[in-house]
């Protein structure tokens, strides 16, 4: 009987639909990612969140011996009274200790040197971006590569952190520069002035913003914490390198602010409590000016500690030490007189605090000792046998020993000598604990990660083995349940993995997520790797019966490659090589770029021979053949003929129509231009967003075009873009879609002038731009209903009746509804992209896919191909820098996560996204020529995604040491992921519009 999932199930066999087969097997695959993301994505070092973490500090430790207690169990008081925090974006070490800070920072300089301070180089763990930067700054922790993703929207920090608790403890907070620390600390500044920092172009308004407020703010007497962030050298970095003329004076210029906050500072001093000025950067520059990786350049920054409670340098310093930036929290808490951090994974910087008693010292260093060893407790099951915190005992111990003698009066040489001993204890102690705790942010759970491979390979190879049968006219295949499920092989299987699964997770020290899992669900996995197993063993011992067996149709196996399958195959092979370089991924656009450019000159080649060659062959045959042409296509219609499928026997047939369809009249030439005008709109689209690393800072169109002073060409192409987009798109549509496609796309225009990107005709000048939120819901309105209407035909085709032009309709207007959507969600500049998308897919449909009857295989192969240039067309690229995610935001009040993130991804995968559902449109309307083509779609589909996956999973395993593992391969990975999911949702739309496919096969 049937069944209805799409198969006929006998003697424990199950007949099972190509796309049915390919979704089943990418949920899996999905599966296998998402577990391998889990173990290569280490989930940083976390403490309780800070609600509880206002604890009583720890005493001193108790001394041995009867009656004996020590009197001192608050928080040392702070060392200074006023703290200025100068944060300079992208301030390489080289530009204060190297020959640029003599020659344009000479005040800076003459402190280093000579002055009363301390000069260290911070060393920042990757990803060197400005947000994690500031976290590890103000929680002392590192955070995890994920942070970057969880907080592409900066929310405010959570936990435990400096600024936290200097307002906790009543201290007055001032903050002038980068918005993200308002974002990250909401309401902690008693005053505060934000600068964005996207607009990279702007070298001056940026510090001049923040600089603007000092002469006022150094005069005042009512704050405690001043920080500054200055934007202006990173943005020099960013446009034109860190060897650009301009670095010199922006350097020259945070020369003289340095030197009249310090004066300032010093002016100010009262007797009792000395200020303190420390100068730091968040990350440094890579050669190019970018940053974000693990070069030297980004890494290194200077920090500089200056006082005058500190003694005077005698000269210039040969190498200033080597600190890790999260060292900076736990210094400026005892500085201040504040409990470090929770999550704090640095170390006490000690110099700085050095001109103080030694009871004091040890104090500090205990403090710094119990946190560090506290968090160790917290994440680390076996955290006894860890050598810091055996250090760490050993040196309370002494610490002990050390008070008794103290409080017994002993002022000797001995007590001073045994506090030194002490003190260099707890600096080893501090230092192990402080590794290990760091080494299990970037520790990989590689049991995860095997496993998740394991599931993504089977599932190719399966993919692999399954391609004939899967791509055959039927589209079916038989899946042997019983022997699967029965059989020997498998039950050892399971019984194996779940040997090795208990050997492993008893076995290993460290914290392993799939071991954490609950058994059934382990057990569930252990399954299913072994059902994979079984059924690749399978299939390929069916493949090597049906060799050995006399070939029934050798028709079938003697057809030719065409160029475009070499294109194809050769092309695919190409670009998963290239995945194992760091530069291909980085400019990863070109190679999908070079690769359309390709297949549009090989379909121009196509083209000249089924035009030019076959005419010349067969002049008189032209006037049979066009009188024949349309018998014969309504004739195919109802047989089911699949013409390039139909082998050699009926190829002359195939090569006739093709020629016939040429002659009408000036469709054969536009059919001949039409990959020239595909490779100008190519070319065109290339110049619109630079991207990628290399060539990112070169102008492009888009900048010019977004620059405030072209703001009337910009609205003058955006209201010509939206014109082409309705004409494009309503051809295809019913008149009520029209009517509101009409509506939406006016709406988004209104939505772009009122946020102030475009402008009116009318409209002299843009003062009361708004969020627009009544506009871009009015818009969302109009793409539901088309949505709407779409998805009400595709259910009735489905269920009522098997109309197939009902279908077609409904999956038009599905796709004229997103196509909307993605007008509203893509920046003015990039609406262009959108029109192209849309006048490539229909020259290539009524010009170059109809005319040459490319199959099912080849047509998805092409519209991925595309899909994955115009994701490069829309600005993007394999860093995480170019997600747009103001997409997130439109027509919503607020950040709600559910929407933002659906909103963010539909923008950033548009280009695929819109491809994809083209594909099924196309072939569910060349249904009536091929029954098998919607299955064959989405079998290439998956496939198409699988292979470069699989093989990335497999490369990145291996190049997880590698240098640029943070800021090269694991956003790509990120990328890679997500993609893999959206298939996954895509693939089973393809599936569900294939329902009437078995319906045919019955008749």
């Amino acid at each position: 009987g049937e069944v209805p999932s799409g198969g006929r199930r006998c003697w424990g066999k199950m007949r099972l639909r190509s796309g049915v087969f390919a979704s089943a097997c990418l949920l899996v695959e999905a599966l296998g990612v998402a577990l391998f993301l889990r173990g290569f994505f280490p989930v940083p070092v976390r403490s309780l969140p800070r609600r509880e973490a206002r604890g009583d500090p720890p005493a001193e430790p108790a001394p041995p011996g009867p009656g004996m207690v020590s009197n001192w169990t608050k928080i040392p008081p702070p060392l200074f009274k006023k703290v200025v925090i100068v944060l300079i974006d992208a301030l390489r070490d080289d530009f204060v200790f190297g020959s640029k800070g003599k020659q344009f920072m000479p005040y800076t300089t003459q402190l280093v040197e000579k002055g009363k301070s301390y000069s260290f180089i911070a060393e920042a763990k990757p990803p060197t971006v400005t947000m994690p930067r500031i976290k590890a700054l103000m929680t002392g922790s590192i955070p995890g590569f994920i942070d970057v993703i969880v907080n592409l929207n900066s929310p405010a920090l959570l936990d435990d952190n400096l600024i936290w608790q200097a307002k906790t403890a009543g201290k007055r907070i001032i903050f002038y520069g980068d918005d993200t620390w308002v974002k990250l600390f909401p309401q902690h500044f008693m005053e505060y002035d934000g600068t964005t920092s996207f607009f990279v172009s702007d070298f001056t308004e940026v510090d001049d913003n923040v600089t603007r407020h000092l002469d006022r703010v150094l005069k005042r007497e009512d704050w405690d914490l001043l920080i500054l962030h200055y934007l202006g050298l990173d943005h020099i970095g960013h446009m034109t390198g860190p060897n650009s003329p301009l670095v010199g004076p922006k350097l020259h210029e945070m020369d003289n602010i340095l030197k009249k906050i310090h004066i300032s500072l010093l002016s100010k001093e009262e007797a009792s409590l000395p200020n303190l000025l420390v100068v730091c950067g968040d990350h440094g520059m890579s050669e190019t000016g970018s940053h974000g990786g693990s070069s030297e350049g980004e890494v290194y920054t200077p920090l500089l500690f200056v006082s005058s409670a500190f003694e005077k340098r005698s000269g210039p310093i040969t190498q200033p030490e080597l600190v890790q930036q999260t060292d900076i929290a736990s210094t400026l808490a005892v500085g201040l007189g504040l409990p470090i951090s929770r999550n704090n994974v640095g170390n006490l910087i000690l110099p700085v605090l050095g001109g103080t008693t030694m009871r004091e010292q040890l104090r500090f260093v205990h403090l710094n000792g119990f946190q560090l060893s506290r968090l160790l407790q917290e994440n680390t099951a076996l955290y006894e046998k860890d050598p810091g915190y055996e250090h760490f005992k050993i040196a309370e111990k002494s610490h002990g020993n050390w008070i008794r003698l103290y409080l017994e009066g002993n002022n000797s040489e001995i007590l001073l000598n045994l506090g030194k001993k002490v003190l260099k204890q707890y600096l080893e102690a501090l230092k192990t604990l402080s590794s290990s705790l760091s080494k299990q942010v970037a520790q990989y759970d590689m049991y995860s990660m095997m496993v998740g491979t394991v599931i993504i390979i089977e599932v190719l190879l399966l993919l692999l083995i399954s391609v004939p049968k899967a791509l055959s006219s039927q589209a079916e295949f038989e899946v042997p349940l019983s022997p699967l499920l029965f059989s020997l092989l498998f039950y050892l299987m399971c019984l194996m993995l779940c040997a090795v699964h208990v050997i492993v997770c008893t076995s290993t020290e460290s914290l392993c997520y799939f071991c954490s899992m609950s058994w059934l669900t382990a057990v569930g996995v252990m399954m299913l790797i072994s059902a994979l197993m079984c059924g690749i063993l399978s299939a390929i011992a069916k493949v090597s019966e049906n060799s050995t067996l006399p070939l029934k149709n050798p028709v079938v196996f003697s057809s030719s490659w065409s160029e475009i399958d070499v294109v194809i195959l050769a092309g695919t092979i190409g670009h998963v090589l290239s995945l194992g370089a760091s530069s291909f991924i980085e400019e990863e656009h070109q190679t999908w770029y070079f690769l359309i450019n390709t297949l549009c000159l090989v379909l121009c080649q196509e083209l000249c021979r089924n035009n030019f060659l076959l005419k010349e062959c067969d002049p008189q045959h032209s006037t049979t053949v066009k009188q024949t042409f349309d018998s014969i296509s309504e004739a195919s219609e109802y047989k089911n003929i699949d013409i390039p499928a139909a082998g050699i026997g009926h190829s002359e047939l195939g090569k006739t129509t093709t020629s016939a369809e040429f002659l009408r009249g000036s469709d054969k030439w536009i059919s001949l231009a039409s990959p020239w005008i595909i490779l100008i709109c190519c070319r065109l689209l290339r110049s619109l967003n630079q991207t990628g690393i290399q060539w990112a800072h070169r102008p492009d169109f888009g900048h010019w075009l977004t620059s405030s002073e072209h703001k009337s060409e910009l609205s003058f192409l955006a209201a010509v873009s939206l014109f082409m987009i309705f004409f494009l798109v309503q051809r295809r549509c019913s008149l009520v879609s029209k009517i509101a496609m009409a509506l939406g796309l006016l709406g988004v225009y209104s939505y772009r002038a009122a946020i102030g990107n475009v402008v009116f005709p009318w409209q002299h000048d843009s003062k009361d731009i708004s969020k627009g939120i009544t506009e871009a819901r009015f818009v969302y309105v109009f793409v539901l209903g088309i949505v709407f209407t779409g998805t009400k035909d595709l259910l009735k085709s489905q269920v009522v009746s098997a109309d197939s032009s009902l279908k077609s309709t409904g999956l038009c207007e599905v796709y004229s509804g997103l196509v909307l959507l993605a007008a509203l969600l893509f920046r003015p500049h990039n609406l262009p992209v959108l029109v192209f998308c849309l006048l490539i897919q229909t020259m290539m449909t009524k010009y170059i896919w109809r005319p040459l009857k490319f199959d099912a295989a080849q047509i998805t192969i092409m519209h991925y191909w595309f899909g994955q240039a115009f994701f490069y067309f829309q600005g993007n690229s394999n860093g995480i820098a170019t997600v747009d995610v103001s997409a997130g935001f439109v027509g919503l009040e607020s950040y709600v996560e559910i929407p933002a993130i659906f909103l963010t991804a539909f923008a950033t995968y548009a280009g695929p996204l819109l491809w994809a559902i083209h594909l099924l449109c196309y072939l569910s309307s060349e249904d009536s020529r091929n029954s098998a083509a919607v299955g064959h779609g989405c079998f290439c589909y998956v496939l198409m995604r699988s292979i470069p996956v699989a093989i990335y999973i497999v490369l990145i395993t291996g190049l997880r040491y590698h240098l640029f593992i943070w800021s090269v391969f694991s956003p790509k990975l990120l990328y890679e992921g997500v993609h893999v999911f959206i298939t996954a949702a895509i693939c089973l739309f393809f599936t569900a519009m294939d329902q009437n496919h078995s319906h045919k096969l019955k008749n």
